[in-house]
């Protein structure tokens, strides 16, 4: 596989800049919280989460059927509150990619899955315009990975062939679909690891 000349690096945001906006680990601590069956919060949502991530759904409309299906004593916004609280920066990614974008020589762009308002608050959050030129979010582009069609479309608004192309993402299974598209990609395991991949792309570049 080609690997000069690379000019666009795709990547994914939850687990490897971010915590994941709305896991699993998020529905646990919201089910003991606000006195909830996890197991029929977890159904429900695993029901119809994907359609709120393309974006056919809101945010109220997701917890129209996953939270406010039943009488609940508590409000609609001390729960969307919760939502929010559970995305946190993870130690050390953003803050460096942010930085090094200034002279990396690359355009940035994030593939991701999300829904519209987590997908919002996070970027408006955590100042993700610092480190992307663009978002591919599932949410505004109607499709989710592992759908090729996401990096297709990615590689297609930034004009650029998959050997022009590198991928990060933290789930094996989306780094093995974009591999297939021939996109060099690698699983983020690690801040110094990332770290390492991306200097070492610089160089090749430089030479």
């Amino acid at each position: 596989m080609e690997t000069a000349n690379v000019k666009i690096l795709f990547f994914d945001v939850g687990g490897i800049l971010l915590s994941n906006g709305w896991g699993h680990e998020a529905r646990e601590e919201a089910a003991k919280r606000f006195n909830l069956d996890y197991a029929e919060v977890n159904a429900l949502h695993n029901f119809i989460f994907n359609v709120y991530e393309i974006g056919s759904i809101t945010l109220d409309e997701y917890l129209d059927t996953v939270i406010f299906n039943h009488p609940r004593d508590f409000v609609r916004e001390d729960f969307k509150d919760f939502i929010y609280s559970t995305s946190y920066e993870l130690p050390d990614m953003l803050a460096w990619l942010k930085e090094w974008k200034k002279d990396c020589g690359f355009r940035i762009i994030s593939v991701n899955n999300e829904g519209k308002e987590l997908n919002d608050y996070r970027v408006r959050k955590f100042k993700l315009h610092d480190a992307f030129d663009a978002f591919v979010s599932s949410c505004e582009v109607k499709m989710r990975k592992p759908d090729p069609g996401i990096w297709q479309l990615a590689m297609g608004i930034a004009q650029a062939s998959p050997q022009q192309c590198v991928y990060f993402d933290d789930r094996m299974m989306f780094v093995t679909t974009a591999q297939k598209l021939g996109i060099r990609s690698f699983q983020h395991t690690s801040f110094e690891t990332t770290k390492k991949i991306l200097e070492d792309l610089k160089k090749e570049n430089l030479k």
